[in-house]
Parts: C-alpha cells; structure tokens; sequence
C-alpha cells in the first residue's frame, strides 16, 4: 500500500478520481484505472496512477498552484519525468479560463440573517479568488422556485454551489451537489452527501432557554415552527420548549405555522401569550419576530420588561441596537460565510474529498427586554 500524503487522502486505492456515492463511475475514472498502452503518449491520469494521487493534484502540483505538499509535488514531478509526461497546452488554457464563480442561493437577501450572510459569502469568495452569482426569493418563494433558482445558478456553469435556505428539503438539495461542489450554510443539515456549515440551533435553543429560566420566569410561552416552514427556527424553539420543560417551567406553545405571512400575525400571537394568563416571557424564534411582538404588546400596553420580558434569535443588526436592547442569542454569521466559502473552494480545488458536517457555538446577548422576576 503506498504512502497517503494530506493532500491525496481522497484517492481510491486504483487512483480514481473521487465521485459521488451511488453514482456511476466517470469516464475519466475508468481511464485512471486502465493500464496505458504501450506507446501512447502519458496523459495526466497516467501521472497520476504513477504518483498515487489524484488529477488535480497534479495539475496543482505541475502549475505550482498552493495548498499541496513539498513532497507530494516532488513525487508527482518525478512521475511527470520518468513518464515523459508533457502538459497539454490546450488543457492548461481550459483551465486559464475557468469561471471562478461561486453560484449562491439565499431565500430572502431582504431579511438581516441572509443579507449579513451574503455579504460574508461575498467577502471570503473575493479572498479565495473568486465571484459570487447570487438568486435570491422574497422569503415567499415556494419550493418548486427555489429548485428552479439552483437550476438557474448551475445552468451558468458556475463550479462551486453555496445553497442559504431554511426551508428547502435536502432531497431538492442532494442532486446539485452530484454534479457540482456544494455546501449547505446557515442550518442544521447532517445529510452523508452534503457538506454543511452552520450554528448550532438545538445548543442556542437551550442556552437561551436557560436564561430565562435563570430569570426566574416559571410560566414561559414559546413560538414554535415545523421544519415544513423552517428547519432552522423549527429546532431552535423546539430545544428552547425542551429544555424549559427540564428546568420545571411550564411552557405555552404557539404556533407560528398559522400566524400567516410575514409578521403581520405577531399580534395574533402576543393575543395568544396574553391569553393563555400568568406567562411572564416570551420566546420569538428570531429577532424580527422579537420585534415585532414589541410593538404588538406596546400598542396593548403591556410594559417590556416589567410586565412581559422578550428574547429575540440570531443576534444581528439593526435589531441588536442599543436603543431596542434585545435580549438575543447571536449566530457567528461572518464565520459561518467564511467556512462555507472555504469548504465549496476546498471542494473545488480537491483540497477536500469528504463530506463535513461544521456546527459552530454562538453567544448569549443579554439585553434589557428580558428581566429577574
């Protein structure tokens, strides 16, 4: 067996290129696989076998490109040299012109939590060399649209897919990631085929919890979602109800699913949590909800926080003002953009050959709409 170096990891024990589970061998793969005939002219699989790494290792290593080892490019230069392996220039000009685009989806670039990520997606893809084409919805776009709009991003050949939605079922997700790299960012998503970057819901949802729980409060009302209308916001108020449960609070659940579209229904909602008697907090499951709920108690007089205390989730601005002084739990959204846009180009550049689940911590904000009983 030979030696594996961090950048050749990858490499099936033939020296095939790596594909997708479940999908048939490539043409390409099946050509590393087969001895050369005798008197053909090397070709970079031929390099490759002989080298034991992958093809664009070798590209890599022969261009002088970063990211591979001193002696793996040692290794793949003396293969090239006792091949007699020339570079075609043909395909070195196919790889001059590569788009170094990145295509990203994000549901709704009005919103503060995909708008921030955004701007992130957009200022690591400019470090790493690269260009971001962006589809976006208007937070109502249905399934079926948001598939469309992958459709479109990869129909302009971008080579790298970053997909920000809190609804779009992974099953839509999974065949883009076949044809192209791809990464999930912004929520929670395990799946085998897909790497993922996000904030850990389920950890914010019981940290936050705990707070209010530490406040004091023993009747707490919660706004809770179904993944059907938000994977993120359906674990994060789920953990939140949880873990107040554990800590002896008795907790009021309210539907979000039927509180309509947009935040028109926080005043059906903050109705409900005045209605249900004795609940001295309220749980949104982000902060426009949170603010929203804010208005809807000021116009009914309720007073924040002496009478009712709030939190918010997500932790970005403008919500996060000091003259608001929501109490949150804040995502790392720049750390977010930054590791997906790393884990797509690392895909691309074959600097990585396995899927990776990334669940990063975020941070409390304690603030002045949540107060001790």
């Amino acid at each position: 067996m030979r030696d594996e170096t961090p950048d050749d990891r990858h490499r099936s024990v033939r020296g095939a290129a790596p594909r997708p589970a479940g999908s048939a061998p490539t043409d390409r793969s099946a050509r590393a696989a087969t001895p050369r005939q005798v008197g053909a002219a090397p070709t970079i699989h031929d390099v490759a076998a002989a080298a034991g790494v992958s093809k664009s290792v070798v590209s890599r290593a022969l261009s002088g490109a970063s990211g591979v080892a001193a002696h793996t490019v040692d290794r793949v230069r003396r293969a090239a040299t006792e091949l007699g392996y020339v570079a075609n220039a043909h395909a070195r000009g196919m790889s001059a012109h590569r788009s170094h685009t990145l295509g990203v989806f994000v549901r709704d670039a009005a919103t503060p939590f995909y708008g921030h990520l955004l701007t992130a997606f957009q200022e690591q893809a400019a470090a790493r060399g690269y260009r971001v084409v962006t589809a976006t919805g208007a937070g109502s776009f249905s399934v079926d649209d948001e598939r469309r709009a992958l459709e479109t991003l990869v129909a302009l050949r971008v080579e790298g897919l970053i997909v920000c939605s809190g609804a779009l079922p992974v099953e839509d997700i999974t065949p883009f990631a076949r044809r192209i790299p791809a990464v999930v960012a912004g929520r929670p998503e395990e799946d085998p085929t897909i790497s993922s970057v996000y904030c850990d819901e389920v950890g914010g949802g019981r940290a936050l919890a705990d707070h209010v729980a530490d406040l004091g409060h023993r009747r707490v009302a919660v706004m809770t979602f179904t993944p059907v209308s938000s994977i993120t916001q359906s674990r994060r108020t789920h953990a939140m109800a949880e873990r107040l449960r554990e800590r002896g609070v008795d907790v009021v659940t309210l539907s979000g699913d039927d509180a309509g579209p947009g935040f028109d229904g926080a005043d059906a909602i903050v109705a409900g949590v005045l209605g249900a008697g004795g609940v001295t907090a309220f749980m949104a499951p982000s902060d426009a909800w949170a603010v929203a709920a804010l208005e809807a108690l000021r116009v009914r007089g309720v007073a924040v926080p002496s009478e009712m205390s709030v939190t918010g989730y997500d932790g970005v601005t403008p919500f996060m003002t000091s003259l608001l002084g929501l109490t949150s739990w804040r995502q790392p959204l720049r750390t977010i953009g930054r590791l997906s846009v790393d884990a797509v180009v690392d895909q691309i550049d074959g600097l990585a050959t396995t899927v990776t689940h990334h669940a990063i911590d975020g941070e409390l904000v304690p603030g002045r709409t949540a107060a001790a009983l």
